[in-house]
């Protein structure tokens, strides 16, 4: 997780089982599994995980299905979408990985070169709190105003609401708020991994579309280059377009169906289980079976740090995400 100014900006998951050789700044041997000319794309063969996208520019033009080909992954994969990926010569053999892609530390230490990294109690702690706030769709902005972010297959949609947060001159409110909001929509949309086309739903009537135009440019400047802004309209919406620079963290801890993954729910069960282990010598879990079951899959690492200090049961009467820890 990257914090600044005390707020978060980046949480960076890594999940047991995720493919290597999907992770953008790999570098791999893909086979062309079909060629669309008219798309002037490709679909190649990883060996793992949905089929790779490749643009066919440069090189790529004169490639043939069935040929293996050396490629670097360089956008995430999404949705349905695989990971984008560009040719970087030729090869032979079977799909395969060559060269992983930057570890957390590498991707953490892209964004704060000159920060140490810390670990251990708080920091868990911090990202359970950029983990709650990756996931919400309203975000307070003070005041009373607020703004609310949803993804859609199209776009990326934020409205913004002055709440009670005009006061008296309601049209320099809107304007005091609109301003707050790029900032924020800004800084949360790198939180949660999101990209694509993003329309912001402005406050009010009658706004500095100029003003505004740049101060969207000034809260997106992190994201450069590759942002395309488009100018406030006369229906009080702004428009850009951003990179895909990560996988949405919404993918990564929930399941299709919207509802946290059995494992993203254990994960926290686990840290809930730290957390009371630290005033206490033992401590009971409940959980929905599937949690436990999950469970399984990263009790060995929670004994290495804690001993085996816990025991975790599953009751079928629990929802998914109703857990509880208690000492013994």
């Amino acid at each position: 997780m990257v914090l600044l100014d005390g707020r978060p900006e980046r949480l960076l998951i890594v999940r047991p089982g995720d493919p290597a050789v999907q992770q953008p700044g790999a570098s791999a041997v893909a086979r062309v599994r079909r060629v669309d000319r008219g798309l002037a794309m490709a679909f190649l063969d990883l060996g793992e995980g949905p089929d790779a996208v490749l643009p066919l520019t440069g090189g790529a033009s004169r490639i043939s299905e069935g040929q293996p080909i050396a490629v670097g992954i360089t956008g995430p994969a999404r949705a349905n979408k695989g990971p984008t990926a560009r040719m970087t010569g030729l090869e032979t053999g079977p799909p395969r990985l060559l060269t992983p892609g930057p570890d957390l530390a590498a991707r953490l230490r892209a964004f704060a070169p000159e920060v140490a990294i810390e670990a251990g109690e708080d920091a868990r702690d911090a990202a359970d709190e950029a983990e709650a706030q990756a996931l919400a769709v309203e975000h307070p902005l003070g005041g009373g105003a607020s703004l609310a972010i949803e993804p859609t297959r199209a776009l990326v949609a934020i409205d913004v609401d002055v709440g009670g947060a005009g006061g008296g001159d309601a049209r320099r409110g809107a304007g005091k708020v609109n301003r707050m909001a790029l900032d924020a929509g800004a800084r949360l949309l790198r939180l949660k991994g999101l990209g694509g086309l993003v329309v912001f739903d402005l406050a009010g009537g009658g706004q500095d579309g100029p003003a505004l135009l740049e101060a969207a440019k000034a809260a997106f400047a992190p994201e450069a280059p590759g942002v395309a802004f488009g100018p406030v309209t006369r229906f009080g919406t702004l428009q850009l377009s951003l990179p895909w620079r990560s996988r949405p963290l919404s993918e990564v801890l929930n399941d299709a169906d919207g509802r946290p993954s059995p494992l993203t729910v254990a994960l926290r069960l686990a840290r809930a289980v730290e957390r009371e282990a630290r005033s206490c010598t033992r401590v009971r879990g409940a959980c929905a079976p599937e949690v436990a079951e999950a469970f399984k899959g990263i009790e060995a690492a929670l004994v290495a740090r804690l001993g085996p200090r816990f025991d975790i049961q599953g009751d079928p009467a629990r929802a998914r995400d109703a857990f509880e820890t208690k000492p013994l």
